[in-house]
């Protein structure tokens, strides 16, 4: 981690939050520890009625849209891999989705990241195309929707284990 992207993400909120409070400033897989933040989140989270957690959800979308563009902005780079922002957010709305539990959160981890890493067609053109916060967020919406997909398909398997 470079001293000046950690005096970046201690210097304003919305870099703070961007990076995902620290942990997208891990030189190793920022957006695997970042999707690991979401967690302390969700158990907090889901302790709440849905329709507040769905509302806190999309504040955090439209919050992550403005503060990953303020981010990248700075950083002058399209999508930042210290921007975590948008791991965190994506993730919490697959787990309002799929209500994991057990071995189920282990599934739904890997499911977002595979999703997230690997960005099949039309990830990987929307992340080429759509810039800014919105492009940032969107990829991780839409790995997400993937990972959603292959969830409900393999349900009875992951609930299984």
């Amino acid at each position: 981690m470079s001293s000046s992207l950690k005096k970046l993400c201690f210097s304003d909120w919305r870099h703070f939050l961007s990076l995902g409070m620290g942990a997208g400033l891990s030189s190793q897989g920022p957006g695997t520890v970042g999707t690991l933040v979401a967690f302390p989140f969700y158990f907090l989270l889901h302790t709440l009625s849905s329709s507040l957690y769905w509302l806190l959800t999309v504040i955090f979308l439209l919050l992550g849209v403005y503060i990953c563009d303020y981010t990248a902005k700075v950083l002058r780079v399209d999508d930042p891999s210290a921007v975590v922002w948008d791991e965190i957010v994506a993730f919490l709305i697959l787990l309002l989705w799929v209500k994991p539990q057990g071995i189920g959160l282990l599934w739904a981890f890997l499911l977002f990241r595979l999703f997230d890493i690997w960005k099949p067609y039309p990830i990987c053109w929307l992340d080429q195309r759509v810039k800014g916060g919105l492009g940032i967020m969107l990829d991780d919406l839409l790995a997400m929707l993937f990972a959603l997909a292959v969830w409900y398909s393999l349900e009875g398997l992951i609930v299984g284990f």
